[in-house]
């Protein structure tokens, strides 16, 4: 797409699928189902696998680095094989979750948009812009942003203050990109917190876990969160990895991701997406 930019990429994908699901790739080894062992080469043919049955129900993937990370270099050169693979015209995001400042973030910058080749990685922001600011100088790639998370913990500092913590991090965070290029994670397990947060943020893009495993679920995250451009990527990790522990796994996973993309193409259609 000439001229494009990471939003409108992911805007063509959602309309062209009718789609706003995101995979999440968090192989836990002691999960592994039958045929599969609790390796990181068996790892790696879950995700590859797993992709592979989801990819026409998905916009987006997101491995989650700690898996992968444990296995050292091997499991390194396994993520980045599975990034490769990765389908065409799919976001991957990196859930990496890093927080340093200066040359620092600027290095984990380059580790996952040069070296691995990802669409956008996930970023803390509480050391302020030195932590952010390194990863939206790549402005072609996804900064996105931890704001209101799903986990219950949250509460013991997202919620502190006046504003809300959270809420400082969304306002002032969006001088530091453009809603070309910063996300935020906003956790479908607290509805109205992400209708607030998407008042706040009327044009960005929300990377929305929680749902299915953690309770949420997509009516009521597009009910709060949707936008002109739907606005929303859905995230759904154990709720399509672990639809079954038998040899059948790719084919639940498949059956999990088609039902939330039917109910996903529902909504889009309602919606005039």
């Amino acid at each position: 797409m000439l001229n494009s930019t990471p939003k409108s990429r992911l805007v063509q994908a959602i309309r062209s699928k009718q789609s706003f699901l995101c995979v999440g790739l968090d192989p836990v080894p002691e999960r592994m189902p039958d045929g599969i062992e609790p390796t990181v080469d068996g790892m790696e043919r879950f995700c590859l696998e797993v992709m592979r049955a989801t990819a026409e129900h998905a916009v987006a993937f997101k491995p989650n680095l700690a898996f992968f990370e444990q296995y050292g270099s091997a499991g390194w050169a396994a993520l980045e094989r599975i990034v490769a693979a990765a389908p065409e015209g799919c976001l991957v995001i990196a859930d990496a979750k890093r927080g340093d400042i200066g040359s620092t973030a600027t290095c984990y910058a380059r580790a996952f948009f040069d070296s691995l080749n990802a669409g956008g990685v996930t970023v803390a922001p509480y050391m302020g812009a030195d932590s952010v600011t390194p990863f939206t100088a790549f402005e072609d790639r996804w900064t996105v942003l931890l704001a209101l998370t799903s986990n219950p913990s949250a509460d013991d500092f997202e919620f502190h203050g006046e504003p809300p913590l959270h809420e400082h991090v969304v306002v002032t965070s969006q001088s530091w990109g453009t809603s070309d290029n910063l996300m935020y994670v906003v956790g479908a397990t607290r509805p109205e917190g992400l209708r607030h947060v998407r008042s706040l943020a009327p044009d960005h893009f929300f990377l929305v876990p929680g749902v299915g495993a953690q309770g949420g679920t997509v009516r009521e995250v597009a009910e709060a969160g949707w936008n002109a451009d739907c606005g929303l990527l859905v995230n759904s990790s154990r709720g399509i990895l672990y639809a079954s522990s038998g040899s059948d796994f790719a084919e639940a996973a498949r059956a999990a991701a088609l039902e939330l993309h039917a109910e996903m193409r529902e909504i889009c259609q309602e919606r005039g997406l």
